[in-house]
Order: structure tokens, then C-alpha cells, then sequence
């Protein structure tokens, strides 16, 4: 997923007047500025985002997370809010139309549908992968920005990163095409 392309459609999903679109571009946008794993994601409730940072520790490693909340994400939730009847500090941030916690399974149907292109496969784990893009091009493309990634996503080593996020391949690539 292209961070910038993405953001902008989730942006307009998020100001549309009718559907339901803009449930899954508000996790969409968390998604790509957080670089959470889903079930971190869809463990998120509106209080976490009643300030400036969350607070969470990872449901795989246990490991406890700050993460600051950034300008964007907070106009894409005051939208959000402004979308529903009524919210309560400790309901869930992604609920379907029965109120009850989106599904991985969900989450990845809805994403396809909303995101997904001919022969290009969009998951949950595509936003994952769009935020480590994101902080490695913004960071062009240095070896510091591995080691925070690395750090953020809790890999072993920085060549854990770069498979990941499939730098290794395009190196490699590099390698035959410069031939």
C-alpha cells in the first residue's frame, strides 16, 4: 500500500455522508501512523485516544508501548466520533453494525474491498508493513530508521526488518538489474 495514496482515500471515506467506509478507513489510518499489529489494533477503546499518547502492552510480546498520537490521527477521529450516536470512553474504537469487536477475518474482507486492487492482496498486515515503508523512506532509507523499526516491531535484528519489508528483495533485485 502506497502511505500517501492510502491516507488520502481514508481521508475521503472519513468525510463521505452516507456508508459505513468510514469505520474501516479510521482503522485503516490508525493502521499506517500506529504500526500496530491488528490484534493491537482492534484491542483499542475511544479512551486511548483521549490524549496525546497511548499506552498499551502488545498482545503477542507482552512488551508495553508508548505511542504518540499524531495531528492527523486526531482530525480522523474527531470525524469518527462525529459519525456516532453515542460513544463511551471504554467501548472499542472498531465495532461492527451489531456493536460488537471487528474480526481479523473482517477486518481483512472489508480492507480488500475497500483498498484492494486486481492481483494485489491487501490485509490487515499490509498497514503494518505501510508504516515501516513509510518511516524507512522518510528516513531515506538509512540504517537508523531499521534500527528503530526494528526496535518498534520487535525483530530480532535489523535484517529481520529488512526481509519483512521486502528491502532485502529490492537489493537483490538491484544486484541483477545493475549487471
Amino acid at each position: 500500500m502506497d502511505f500517501d495514496a492510502t491516507l488520502n482515500k481514508s481521508m475521503r471515506y472519513m468525510k463521505e455522508k452516507v456508508g459505513n467506509n468510514y469505520k474501516i478507513a479510521f482503522l485503516t489510518i490508525c493502521g499506517i501512523h500506529f504500526g500496530l499489529r491488528i490484534s493491537d489494533l482492534l484491542r483499542l477503546k475511544h479512551k486511548d485516544l483521549t490524549g496525546e499518547t497511548i499506552q498499551l502492552a502488545e498482545k503477542k510480546t507482552g512488551k508495553a508501548r508508548t505511542i504518540r498520537i499524531n495531528d492527523t490521527v486526531k482530525e480522523a477521529y474527531a470525524l469518527y466520533v462525529s459519525k456516532m450516536v453515542h460513544v463511551e470512553p471504554e467501548d472499542f474504537l472498531f465495532v461492527s453494525q451489531k456493536k460488537s469487536p471487528f474480526s481479523i477475518r473482517q477486518v481483512n474482507r472489508l480492507l480488500q474491498e475497500s483498498y484492494g486492487a486486481k492481483n494485489k492482496n491487501i490485509s490487515s498486515h499490509s498497514l503494518r508493513k505501510t508504516f515501516g515503508r513509510r518511516v524507512w523512506d522518510r528516513d531515506n532509507n538509512s540504517e537508523r530508521a531499521l534500527i528503530m523499526l526494528s526496535k518498534l516491531f520487535n525483530h530480532i535484528s535489523t535484517s529481520t526488518t529488512r526481509i519483512y519489508l521486502g528491502i532485502q528483495q529490492e537489493e537483490f533485485d538491484d544486484v541483477y538489474m545493475n549487471l
